[in-house]
């Protein structure tokens, strides 16, 4: 099966392609546009780099949350409507999931941490071993104080991950946790791909997204009413 993996959940932006678990090509981007003018283009040129149309994509997948809420929509969105031109399924991947792909086989607790602002996280726990990935906590929005609380129950080797490892890490006097080098750290449409083998599929009218919490404006508004 080829599958078309889409990763907009941050500052990043990527697309890859897969069939069978093994990659065929993939593109990323971390510069100062928004995805929804990156995105498609680069799909574009993954395709053409690749000899693939959308006609041989038998399936798309996307990290759908948690993460940027203009991001997150972009790429559900980008995913529904191609999916539903091509009358392919969709696979909904956890963005902190995917994210721990590339960290399969380093045998340690590793922690997926993206900047959700005023001081949280989103974050999960894993455990890699062998290429094996446990997961260890839920999908959450957490308080750095409360993470690093709960890592130092922990005397194994702990490896941070995603945009907000420096966030984490620069209050960190833990001497089993490291930070991910600056090539590995960032969230990447490989990981969703690998990470979609064990999603079911979904029809393209029922993926949605997976927030963790409100966005800052429902928030404001909600606070206002009460």
């Amino acid at each position: 099966m080829k599958l078309l993996s889409f990763e907009c959940s941050a500052k990043t932006a990527s697309c890859a392609i897969t069939e069978d678990g093994k990659l065929l090509g993939s593109v990323m981007s971390y510069v100062a546009l928004t995805h929804s003018q990156t995105l498609m283009p680069m799909m574009e040129n993954l395709l053409s780099a690749t000899t693939l149309s959308l006609s041989d994509i038998d399936g798309f997948a996307v990290a759908a949350g948690p993460g940027s809420f203009t991001g997150i929509r972009i790429g559900i969105s980008a995913v529904k409507g191609l999916a539903a031109a091509e009358n392919k399924p969709c696979y909904p991947v956890s963005t902190l999931e995917a994210m721990v792909h590339q960290f399969a086989f380093a045998n340690a607790i590793v922690c997926p941490v993206m900047d959700a602002r005023c001081g949280q996280v989103y974050n999960a726990l894993f455990r890699t071993k062998g290429g094996k990935i446990t997961r260890m906590a839920a999908d959450r929005a957490i308080s750095v104080e409360e993470l690093l609380l709960e890592l130092s129950r922990y005397s194994e080797k702990i490896i941070l991950i995603g945009d907000g490892t420096d966030l984490v890490y620069k209050n960190c006097e833990l001497g089993n946790v490291i930070a991910a080098p600056e090539h590995l750290k960032y969230q990447s449409a490989i990981g969703v791909a690998f990470a979609a083998e064990k999603v079911e599929p979904l029809p393209p009218a029922e993926l949605e997204a997976f927030y963790l919490r409100l966005p800052q404006a429902e928030r404001e508004l909600k606070k206002r009413s009460n």
